[in-house]
Order: C-alpha cells, then sequence, then structure tokens
C-alpha cells in the first residue's frame, strides 16, 4: 500500500496524474461512443471489453468496428493508449533512478563524514568504514 501511495505522490509531482486520468475517461468516453454508434454492441459492457481488447492489441475478435466513427475511434484509443502506456513507464523508470542516485549520494556523504572525523572513530567504526571502503570499489 505504500508503494502505491508513493507512486500516487511521484505522478502528482511529475503532473502525469492528469494525463493518465484524461486517458481514463477518453477510454470511458470511446467506450460509449463504440456502444452508441455500433450495431455488435449490444451493452456497454461489451464496449469496455473490445476498448480493452483495442487498448492491449490483444484483438479477441469477439467484437468489430463496422462504422467509420468506431474504426477511428479504435485508432485514437490505440494511439492515445500507446501514449499514456510510454509517459507512466517514463516517470516510473526515472523515478526508481533518482531515488537509487540519492541513496548512492547519501551513502557518500555519510562515508566522507566518517573520513573527516577519523582520529575520533572508535575501533569497530574503523572496522565498519573499512569494509564500506572495500564495496565501494
Amino acid at each position: 500500500m505504500k508503494k502505491l501511495h508513493v507512486m500516487k505522490q511521484v505522478l502528482k509531482r511529475t503532473r502525469v496524474d492528469r494525463p493518465l486520468l484524461s486517458f481514463v475517461v477518453f477510454f470511458l468516453v470511446v467506450a460509449a461512443v463504440l456502444w452508441a454508434v455500433e450495431p455488435g454492441m449490444a451493452t456497454y459492457r461489451d464496449a469496455v471489453w473490445y476498448c480493452c481488447a483495442v487498448i492491449f492489441t490483444t484483438g479477441f475478435g469477439d467484437f468489430v468496428a463496422t462504422t467509420f466513427l468506431g474504426k477511428l475511434c479504435s485508432i485514437l484509443l490505440s494511439c492515445y493508449a500507446i501514449f499514456a502506456l510510454a509517459i507512466f513507464t517514463g516517470v516510473v523508470v526515472t523515478y526508481y533512478n533518482e531515488a537509487i542516485q540519492v541513496q548512492y549520494e547519501n551513502a557518500k556523504l555519510r562515508f566522507l563524514d566518517q573520513l573527516e572525523r577519523l582520529p575520533e572513530l572508535s575501533q569497530e567504526e574503523l572496522q565498519e568504514l573499512a569494509e564500506k571502503a572495500k564495496k565501494l570499489r
């Protein structure tokens, strides 16, 4: 649950939450349009199922867009899904790379601080510092 909270904060901080939310709204609107114009989709649930098949490019074949508007909506939904997935993936990768970089910088700062206080360190702290130095090589 904590990781989801962190991800939510990252999405807000990078302002990617709005494009992802707009994608969900677009998805639901396209499903409603397809339900209205496609004769083969009897229920809204069928339209949502078709939209999921379009997004995940599985194309089950249960439903097929036959009208021009239905095909156009399918194309736009596919393009928007690729865009949304690319943005989300980029944000997640960047976040984790930055988190790793911050941890590395903090470790270096602690190590340098201990080196500056070298004469004051106890035998155990010196031993620990020597082990950390070996790991940094």
